[in-house]
């Protein structure tokens, strides 16, 4: 990663806090977050413990032994999620050269180290947790999901990496054999299953077949549509109601092209299916004509769960994707009027229930999937997220530090500009 250097503690507290050593390495016992900032404004320390929060109270209250991070000046939030990732395209925008678009290498290989840089990336934005679509069938057979199972092998400890197997046909005699490598690659330890309905000539066959290797393997399905055709969404949405282990659709921009009382209708069958509906502010990622965003603020007030993701990152649907789910917040907030803790929320624990994981809250007993962004409330974190700590199963696994600092003038010193970084950390190991 040229943009990126591993990151080396600069004092003990912080190397206890476990940016070092294996992936495997267990989460430091009682290490403590200092001075940070709530978004109800309150200031608390924070014990972690045996990858949870253990304790959380008043800044100053909680006097342990062990490491200790100072996180003054830091919002403290639940960590987002990548409920929508593209790892095994990721990253390829430019591997034909400046200008010169062409196809991404499929070699196992290269696909498994975009898929672990990719994380990474996301990782070092703060989620800690990814979902990414992965094409099987045709040449490549299986191979690009066990390359991106490799990733997520070597991903252990930092961040959870979770694949969704997408065959490209299932209907008819093409899609035969991809009905079977779909069934495989579930054994195989893919996450959850999926695809793109509209690609196949039998679009509702599709579904119906990917709706039904889910219940027989008892796992998820994410399905990719754009979701233009009100008839063909309203099939689905009567299928998948009955699948217990859910069923999530993106990005679904084409509901946004519908007219008002269609859409409308649209969302209220989704609603009462109950299907996650997961958009994609940054772009999607299917090409130009792809554009767009699902209607946020319709689908939530009909009721349906939406969570947001990144799609393409730095591919040829998307060049300049940069997978932070904190600019997806920002894009909903400022694109889409959402108020920041909702924006957020679609990133976080949304995002985290369309992927079957447990939610996260800044309180005693749940995950310690925590994501410090310097700032004091919710807005300003969204409109300039620079200096960043991730934590994962209880220890920091990724920190951006930014500084801002300005030339000698009268202007500077008048009007006491701020500066992000400081030199005193306090009794705390500072970020």
């Amino acid at each position: 990663m040229p943009d990126s250097q591993p990151w080396q503690p600069d004092d003990h507290a912080a190397d206890a806090a476990g940016a070092a050593g294996s992936p495997d390495t267990a989460a430091p016992a009682g290490l403590v977050l200092c001075g940070a900032r709530l978004t109800d404004g309150r200031v608390v320390d924070v014990r972690l413990g045996g990858g949870r929060i253990e304790a959380v109270g008043t800044a100053g209250s909680l006097a342990a032994p062990g490491p200790r991070l100072d996180l003054r000046g830091y919002l403290l939030l639940p960590a987002p999620a990548e409920p929508h990732a593209h790892s095994d395209t990721a990253l390829t925008a430019d591997d034909a050269g400046p200008g010169v678009p062409g196809p991404a290498s499929h070699r196992p290989e290269d696909i498994r180290r975009r898929a672990t840089e990719a994380a990474l990336l996301q990782l070092g934005h703060g989620a800690t947790a990814l979902r990414s679509h992965v094409r099987i069938g045709d040449v490549q057979g299986l191979a690009p999901l066990e390359a991106v199972l490799q990733a997520r092998r070597s991903l252990r400890g930092l961040a959870d990496l979770t694949p969704v197997a997408v065959p490209r046909l299932l209907t008819g005699v093409a899609g035969a054999g991809n009905l079977a490598m779909l069934r495989e690659a579930v054994k195989m330890g893919a996450g959850a299953v999926g695809g793109c309905p509209d690609l196949d000539p039998d679009p509702a066959g599709y579904a119906e077949a990917v709706l039904e290797v889910a219940a027989e393997q008892g796992c998820p399905v994410d399905l990719h549509t754009d979701s233009d055709d009100p008839a063909r969404l309203g099939r689905l949405a009567a299928m998948a109601g009955g699948l217990r282990t859910g069923v999530s659709l993106g990005p679904c921009a084409g509901l946004s092209r519908l007219p008002p009382q269609a859409a409308a209708r649209a969302a209220d069958q989704l609603a009462a299916a109950g299907v996650t509906v997961i958009c994609l502010p940054q772009g999607g990622c299917c090409g130009v004509e792809g554009r767009g965003t699902a209607p946020v603020r319709l689908l939530r007030s009909a009721g349906v769960r939406v969570a947001a993701g990144s799609g393409a990152l730095r591919d040829l649907a998307n060049p300049v994707g940069r997978g932070d789910p904190l600019e997806a917040a920002y894009l909903l907030a400022s694109q889409h009027g959402l108020p920041a803790a909702e924006a957020y929320e679609a990133v976080s624990s949304a995002a985290r229930t369309a992927m079957g994981l447990p939610g996260v809250r800044v309180e005693a007993g749940f995950p310690a999937e925590l994501l410090a962004v310097r700032g004091e409330q919710l807005p300003g974190v969204l409109s300039l997220a620079c200096s960043r700590v991730v934590v994962h199963r209880g220890r920091v696994v990724a920190r951006t530090s930014a500084v801002r600092e300005y030339c000698d003038s009268e202007t500077v010193v008048a009007l006491g500009l701020p500066r992000q970084g400081r030199t005193d950390s306090g009794s705390c190991g500072g970020p």
